[in-house]
């Protein structure tokens, strides 16, 4: 047993945030899910530090280079052969909890965050081929995002939504994963058998506003933004998931869209290496942990009921940005434009990785 279990008999499932070829083959993936990890989660950087900074998928682009497979079939086939092969590691999990975790999720491309119909399109494509029903897609909760997620949410295919940073966004697809739910019992679904979460970030909050607070010399309250924004979040899930819209579809075996916890690396040394763990723990959620985050919390982690505590307080915290003139919802906007592009920068990056090592293969086999 460790802190893991600890965390998940309070309500809280540990996932993993990276996934490359190496961990798979080595057997220290299923190492992870003894210790007690219960799910996994990738973007597109964690793929590109996979594939374009080792050579652990140098023998199957080797194969699929052979057969004539363009660039973008070439990573399509590497992270669904890795997306497939941790799905069925973590399919025991999922069978053990009735589908409450044992989840790996896949982005769509990030290249299609403003396009609706795209990211439908290719989400459904990647969630049939994978084939597995432990699997999320990832949707980003931009504007052309959130008609997607009800879109798939309605057909049935789970969805990990990603890129939350403010109170609004978090609505918004709230609302659009009830929606979902309505259209797929409407249609005859089974709600029981599609699940969400509501990946919500975290650090990069506090690394943007503290940036503001500085300027004006509010030190009292760096370093907590973030933790801030997440508890009064979390009071909002409590309220979303406790109407009678919702009661009406829970009676029909639907599951709550858990907040997941994201972004939860410290960035600044200066702040407890477990801060975004520690201060986040309740019912209901999720936290995704980068390694050297995980080895911090079975290090020294603590597994206690902190995130409905200070919630007043939390609330006040915010109050105080607005009466600096910092004005949240604009950062938090900007968060998410921020990370839109990044992730789109990554893609692309990957997508030149796996041509300069097409063309490096090609040459040695040449």
């Amino acid at each position: 047993m460790t802190i893991l279990h600890d965390l998940a008999a309070l309500g809280q499932s540990i996932w993993y945030d990276n996934i490359r070829r190496g961990l798979l083959d080595s057997g220290e993936f299923q190492a992870l899910l003894d210790q007690g990890v219960l799910g996994v989660t990738s973007n597109p950087t964690i793929f590109e530090k996979a594939i374009a900074q080792s050579s652990d998928y140098d023998e199957a682009m080797q194969a699929l280079i052979a057969s004539g497979a363009s660039v973008n079939d070439i990573y399509e086939a590497l992270a669904m052969e890795d997306i497939t092969r941790a799905a069925d590691m973590l399919r025991p999990i999922y069978d053990r909890t009735d589908g409450l975790d044992g989840y790996v999720s896949l982005e769509v491309s990030p290249l299609l965050a403003h396009d609706t119909a795209e990211t439908v399109a290719q989400a459904r494509r990647l969630f049939r081929t994978l084939g597995r029903p432990n699997v999320m897609i990832k949707v980003p909760a931009t504007p052309a995002g959130i008609p997607a997620i009800k879109t798939l949410i309605g057909e049935g295919i789970n969805i990990n939504v990603t890129l939350i940073f403010s109170l609004s966004q978090y609505e918004a697809v709230t609302g659009a994963y009830l929606d979902g739910l309505e259209a797929l019992v409407a249609s005859g679904g089974d709600p029981h058998r599609v699940a969400s979460v509501a990946s919500f970030f975290v650090s990069r909050v506090d690394t943007k506003v503290d940036k503001l607070l500085e300027a004006r010399g509010a030190t009292s309250l760096l370093g907590k933004t973030a933790i801030a924004n997440s508890k009064v979040v979390y009071a909002r899930f409590k309220e979303i998931f406790a109407g009678p819209r919702w009661q009406a579809l829970a009676e029909r075996g639907a599951r709550v869209q858990r907040p997941l916890w994201a972004s939860t690396s410290t960035k600044n040394p200066a702040y407890p290496d477990t801060m975004y763990v520690d201060e986040l723990i309740g019912p209901h959620t999720v936290n995704t942990v980068p390694p050297a985050t995980l080895d911090a919390i079975l290090d020294h982690g603590r597994a206690a009921l902190t995130l409905e505590a200070d919630l007043e307080a939390a609330r006040a915290q915010l109050a105080a940005l607005a009466d600096l003139g910092i004005d949240l919802e604009v950062a938090t906007q900007e968060l998410q434009d921020e990370g839109v592009e990044a992730f789109a920068r990554s893609f692309e990056s990957l997508l030149a990785s796996v041509e300069a090592k097409r063309a490096q293969l090609q040459e040695k086999g040449a």
